[in-house]
């Protein structure tokens, strides 16, 4: 098994990556690419000629440079990068989940349908990261699968959240303002973290953009709701509580929609 690195002088934005990745799909002698768009460098795990990795890259435009080629073992093909993504997806797992357990109990004591629709966006997004856990150094397909289910289930939560914030415009509800924005804090806090985390992976497999797309989702949404905890204090209404609730359904729908959009692509 060989491991090269290769410089392609246009790979500058997703598309190109997405077109090399479907060039690819389905050649036996190439095992694993990984992409490093800063540097426009591709580094191939391959058992065929470095020639015919440089020809198919140069009949689609996208003509390549033969930085480095050494031999490797079969263990370090999947082992090189997937072990810094399983380490990175294990800690968002872990602030994510803590973080829904948080605003879920928060949530239910200061009557904040935002803060219940923030802490069923960290579960969804625990539940992404734990999806993407199981595909990281699997299959193509196999990541397909696991961003369509993790999209899914984000669209399925997403109704939930809204259903529960439309019917707390009816039966009425007394959020608290200060425990909105103080533990909204803490879970923007968190996501900024994640975020950091998150990014030099977020041009990688399809289950690694899931995770940067709903990580930034989320910050989104923690900003909504500290926005709304302070309109709640100073008007001592619920209802800028409510419209968060369903600004943050909404986001968490178009995320969802996002991840299937994307698995289609790549399938």
């Amino acid at each position: 098994m060989k491991k090269t690195i290769v410089y392609v002088r246009k790979m500058d934005c997703p598309s190109e990556i997405k077109m090399i990745e479907g060039l690819f799909e389905g050649d036996d002698g190439v095992k694993q690419m990984n992409f490093n768009l800063g540097d426009r460098q591709i580094t191939f795990f391959h058992k065929t000629d470095e020639s015919h990795i440089l020809g198919k890259l140069k009949d689609v435009g996208l003509e390549g440079k033969q930085l480095e080629t050494r031999e490797v073992s079969e263990n370090e093909v999947v082992v090189e990068d997937s072990q810094i993504e399983a380490k990175t997806l294990k800690i968002l797992l872990g602030i994510n989940f803590t973080m829904f357990l948080v605003e879920i109990v928060i949530g239910i004591f200061a009557e904040s349908a935002g803060l219940l629709a923030d802490g069923l966006d960290m579960l969804a997004d625990s539940f992404v990261y734990g999806m993407s856990l199981y595909a990281t150094g699997k299959s193509l397909s196999m990541k397909n699968k696991a961003a369509t289910f993790s999209g899914g289930t984000q669209i399925f939560l997403a109704l939930f959240i809204l259903f529960e914030a439309v019917r707390r415009f009816f039966v009425g509800s007394e959020p608290v303002s200060i425990l909105m924005m103080s533990i909204s804090l803490m879970a923007l806090f968190a996501n900024v973290s994640c975020l950091g985390l998150i990014h030099k992976h977020r041009e990688g497999g399809i289950h690694m953009q899931a995770s940067w797309i709903f990580s930034a989702n989320d910050v989104l949404a923690n900003t909504g709701v500290i926005i709304a905890g302070a309109f709640v204090y100073f008007t001592g209404s619920n209802i800028p509580d409510l419209v968060i609730g369903i600004v943050i359904s909404i986001i968490v729908l178009r995320g969802g929609f996002s991840i299937l959009k994307l698995a289609k692509a790549k399938a």
